[in-house]
Parts: C-alpha cells; structure tokens; sequence
C-alpha cells in the first residue's frame, strides 16, 4: 500500500498553471458549467408544470438519447477537426436552441414539440462537445493534473450555485429568463474558445472514413487494457450506485428529514468535491489510479449513510467524504487518460469511455423505479454500498489499473 500512494518529489519551480490559454478555458467550462447546472431545475419546473412528469422525462431523455449516440461520432470529429473548432460549434448551435426557448417562453408557452426538438438537438451538440473537454486540457495546461483539479473545483462550485441561481430567477422571472441566461453561457463559452491561441493538432496523412476513424479510436481503447478495464467496472457502478443514488437519496432523505436536509447534503456533497479538488493539486501520487481506487473507499460512506437512516450532521459528513474521494478519483483518472494516450486519437478514446461510463448510468436511472417498486428503496442502498466497496476491491485488484504509473 506503502507504494501505491508514494509520491514523486515535486519540481522546485511548477510551470504556470494561469497562462493566457488556461485562463480563457477556466472561464469557457466556468460558464458552460453553470448553464448546464441550472437546467436541470429549470427543466424540470417549467416543462413540469405545463406537460407533467412525462413531459419533463420526454424532453431529458430525447437529450441522452442523441447524446449516446452520437458522442463516438464527436470523438472523431474533434480528432479531424480540432476539438476547440467542435467546442465552438457545439455552443453555437445551444445558443439558438435556448435562445428559441426563451423566446418562446417569454412570449407565452411552447409546444412540446417544440421542446423536444430543441432537446433532441442540444443533446446532439454536447455529444459534438464533450469528447474535446479532455482533449482540450493537454494543449492549454503543462500540468494537467493542476488544471484537472482546479477545474473539478469550478465544477462543484457551479453545482451547487447553478440549481440555487435557476430557482431564484424561476421564483422572480420564469423560465424565459432562465433559458436567456442559458444561452448566455454558450456565448461567452464560444468566445472563451476562440480567444485560445493552441496549436493545431496533428493529422494523420491518407485518406480515411469516419467508420476507419471510429475504428481507429476502438483500437486504440481496446489496447489499453487499464482503460477499458476500469470502464467495464464502472458500468456496473453506474448501474448499481451512480444511476439509483439521486432518485432514491432524494426520496430517503426527504421523506424522512425534509426536502431542506436533502439541500444540505447536496452542500456537502459540493464541498467535499471542493477538498477533494484541492488535494488532487497537490498530491502526485506514483500510480494515480490505484490512489485514486483506495481513495474511492470513502464514497461508501454516501449511500451507507442515507441506507443507515442517519441524522443530518453525520449525514452530511458521508457525503463530505464521499465527494472528496470522487473528486480525487476523478482528477487521476482525467490527467491518465490526457497523458497516456497520444493527442491524435485523445478525443475519440474519450468518447469511447464516456459512452461506456454514461451507459451504465443511463441503465440505473431507467430501472431503479421498477426494482423500487418491489425492493424497499433502503435495501437498495445497502445494494449499492456493497457494489461500491467491490468496485474499489476490483480497481485494486486488477494489475494493469494497480501498476499503470503517473506520467
């Protein structure tokens, strides 16, 4: 164990992690960060309250759907294209569609068609989005480790600020305000991207086919066993912890200490994530992932807590815990993939292991109502306690995660 969390000595002089670049992506994924945080609420209580239940889950799932879909296809163009041009695109095309929805919310109340297909459409852009975000970081930060942690840090700083600011502005404005504010985002974001100075990365000579290029992107997956090997171990977290948790914690915790003690948990789920952000920066372990896989031994605590019925004090210390072992976690396995896999193929690799990590979520979030309708929602939770304590046991346990050694 000893070895597993030794650390490599630090270089007396770091390089600069607030270069022009960096600072302009910090702000870029800062904005776009917050827009995606508030529109979950937004979603849920404007759409809600005009279409129902079945209109809210209409409208989020004609986003995952394209999403999954079409997100190895965004790997592939941001090899070919650059990520930074796809970024860009893929924000251009989210501003017009919240753009039309503010209107059309402003204006008085939009059909669900009209919903859907701004939905179905968003969905499409992140999947173009989203594989450039880890590709991105290598060409603006000559730490990625830094960059990653000071990044996950922005991100739970919006996570929780985002649903607070879309209910105030529902509560004070409605929805068109909101979806104004969305689009906003995007713009800024594009702007942000534009205004990088990075290299144009490299492309491959001959010809190809996006089929060649998608195979090219599952060989390089395929042959890097650590890779895939930690991707089919969290298919069965997503499916069995990551998916259930927010439907089933939500209900537990409100329905036994109040919707507010849900709220405070949630809070200290964000500063968890917070410290655990800041631990990344600094601590650089030898072998990042099998740290990352003993840090991970502390997100038991989150649904052992709410399974356990605790009061909200020690409540909210599980889910502290729990969120500084999935930030740390998270920040190793970000800066292993940026440095273990070569610039021209970074972007599809990424969008290989999103696909397969989003899956198994999607799986959990369309069962857990079924399964909780004939298992007690707390068995459930014991459940997924059990699955996470074997999900770390197995990144531990399997040599090309244990050995693969920081860059």
């Amino acid at each position: 164990m000893t070895a597993i969390l030794d650390r490599e000595d630090a270089p007396s002089a770091p390089p600069t992690l607030w270069t022009r670049d960096f600072s302009f992506y910090f702000a870029a994924r800062v904005v776009s960060l917050l827009g995606d945080a508030m529109m979950p609420v937004a979603t849920a209580l404007a759409v809600g309250a005009v279409y129902g239940v079945s209109g809210v889950g209409y409208v989020l799932a004609v986003w995952t759907a394209p999403f999954v879909l079409f997100v190895l296809f965004g790997g592939v163009f941001s090899d070919r294209f650059g990520a930074r041009a796809m970024m860009v695109g893929a924000d251009l095309v989210r501003i017009v569609t919240q753009g039309v929805l503010a209107v059309a919310f402003l204006t008085g109340t939009p059909p669900l068609w009209l919903l859907i297909v701004a939905s179905a459409l968003s969905g499409t852009a992140a999947a173009m989005f989203q594989p450039g975000v880890n590709g991105m970081v290598p060409l603006v930060a000559k730490d990625p480790q830094r960059a990653n942690g000071t990044l996950k840090i922005a991100d739970a700083a919006t996570q929780l600020g985002g649903p607070v600011l879309a209910g105030l502005l529902m509560a004070l404005t409605g929805a068109g305000a909101v979806y104004a504010l969305d689009a906003a985002t995007f713009l800024v974001s594009g702007l942000c991207l534009v205004l990088i100075r990075v290299a144009p990365g490299a492309r491959t000579g001959g010809s190809s086919t996006v089929l060649l290029d998608l195979r090219r992107g599952w060989v390089e997956f395929r042959s890097r066993s650590w890779m895939w090997s930690v991707i089919l171990v969290w298919v069965f977290f997503g499916m069995f912890v990551f998916g259930p948790y927010i439907p089933l914690g939500s209900r537990l915790i409100g329905d036994r200490l109040g919707e507010a003690a849900y709220g405070w948990a949630m809070a200290a789920l964000g500063a968890g994530t917070v410290i655990g952000g800041l631990v990344a920066i600094r601590f650089r372990p030898v072998r990042p992932l099998a740290a990352g896989a003993v840090a991970m031994i502390g997100f038991i605590c989150i649904p052992l807590s709410v399974a356990l019925e605790l009061p909200l004090p020690p409540l909210m210390a599980g889910h502290l815990l729990g969120g500084a072992s999935w930030a740390f976690w998270s920040v190793m396995w970000s800066t292993s993939v940026q440095t273990q896999v070569a610039p021209d193929v970074l972007n599809r690799v990424t969008a290989y292991e999103v696909a397969g990590s989003v899956s198994g979520v999607a799986v959990g979030q369309a069962l857990v109502g079924p399964v909780s309708s004939v298992v007690e929602p707390r068995d459930l939770l014991f459940v997924s306690t059990g699955v996470t304590a074997a999900v770390c046991a197995a990144l531990l346990l399997i040599p090309p995660i244990r050995r693969l050694r920081r860059v």
